[in-house]
């Protein structure tokens, strides 16, 4: 992975030229046709989905984060029975709801829908062609697609000003009265089974971050004489990464016996493995922060960048709140053969 530099900089990578170079290279992948050989989650290969999406992340994680994003969209479009990308469409998944920001949709003239207000957390709003949005109606909410890039788009100039994940182009996005097409009925984008099994694809993402910082201390302790500390570090490492890739082959497996999830069992199965894959990541950077020390995060730019980077990403796990929801729901319930040997 190369970072480049704005000579003119404090000394690191400038984020507008970090958000042009992941735009390039996401546009690289989709129009090399990459998109293509990714199988859909519960095709009979998920693992090698989530394969794809971790390699992805050890490389990059904005582009992995972009990626994602499109890969996402794609699959969205298949389950709801919706027409399908075409040649050279980057897409989009915008789905973030947090407290005070509102995007509405009405219903216009024809079938066309308009969107108004304001959506935050739009990766690659920028560089995609398309996205997928949520938007609140009168009767509830509902998945829409649209064009970007058209009259009454305009992302919000400094929503953005995160060090981590500079690249991948988050910020808000305003509409006013901006075409769009209702992608299933309301509700249908929660309710489908997919949305577990995209979550799972966002924690193979995560995981491939960890991979990737983990590698400055394999790099480390293998270019040393005896070091007991590096070695104990780097033997932490490896048995949280190794549990964290068996939870999610394991989760894989799962989704290609029960793609349409008719057991009900995606929402547990997911939330435990985006939420062990989490704190793997939070180890990795612990232990590799306190092996390592401040020399590569002050000295080595590429570890720098995936460390912050790592740093934001996993955010998307919303922590204490996702645990209780899943606590929440297991609360009552009946054992899971899944939690079994």
């Amino acid at each position: 992975m190369t970072f480049p530099l704005d000579p003119s900089a404090r000394g690191g990578p400038d984020g507008d030229v970090l958000r042009r170079a992941a735009a390039e290279r996401f546009a690289r992948w989709v129009d090399h046709g990459h998109p293509a050989g990714l199988p859909l989650p519960g095709a009979g290969r998920t693992r090698r989905r989530l394969r794809v999406l971790h390699d992805l992340a050890l490389a990059d994680l904005s582009l992995a984060r972009l990626a994602e994003g499109h890969a996402d969209a794609l699959a969205i479009l298949s389950e709801l029975g919706a027409p399908p990308a075409g040649p050279g469409e980057r897409w989009a998944v915008w789905a973030a709801q947090p407290p005070g920001a509102v995007l509405t949709a009405r219903q216009g003239p024809g079938d066309d829908w308009l969107l108004d207000g304001v959506k935050p957390y739009c990766s690659g709003a920028h560089s995609c062609t398309h996205a997928l949005v949520t938007a609140d109606t009168e009767a509830g909410r509902r998945l829409f697609a649209v064009a970007t890039g058209g009259p009454g788009y305009t992302p919000v100039a400094g929503t953005w000003q995160a060090v981590g994940m500079a690249g991948s182009d988050s910020p808000d996005v305003r509409f006013a009265q901006v075409p769009a097409r209702p992608v299933g009925d309301v509700d249908a984008y929660l309710r489908r089974p997919g949305f577990w099994h995209g979550g799972i694809g966002v924690a193979a993402c995560w995981l491939g971050g960890a991979q990737g910082v983990a590698d400055a201390l394999r790099a480390k302790a293998g270019g040393k004489g005896p070091d007991a500390l590096l070695a104990a570090h780097l033997g932490a490492v490896d048995v949280a990464l190794h549990g964290a890739v068996c939870a999610l082959a394991a989760a894989a497996d799962a989704v290609d016996r029960d793609p349409r999830d008719r057991e009900g069992r995606a929402e547990v199965r997911a939330s435990r493995v985006r939420a062990l894959v989490a704190d793997v990541c939070a180890r990795v950077l612990d232990e590799v922060g306190r092996a390592l020390g401040a020399g590569p995060l002050c000295h080595d730019m590429e570890h720098a960048q995936r460390v912050a980077d790592l740093t934001v990403y996993i955010r998307q796990h919303h922590a204490e709140r996702d645990l209780a929801a899943l606590g929440a729901h297991l609360a009552g319930a009946k054992s899971d053969p899944e939690s079994a040997l």
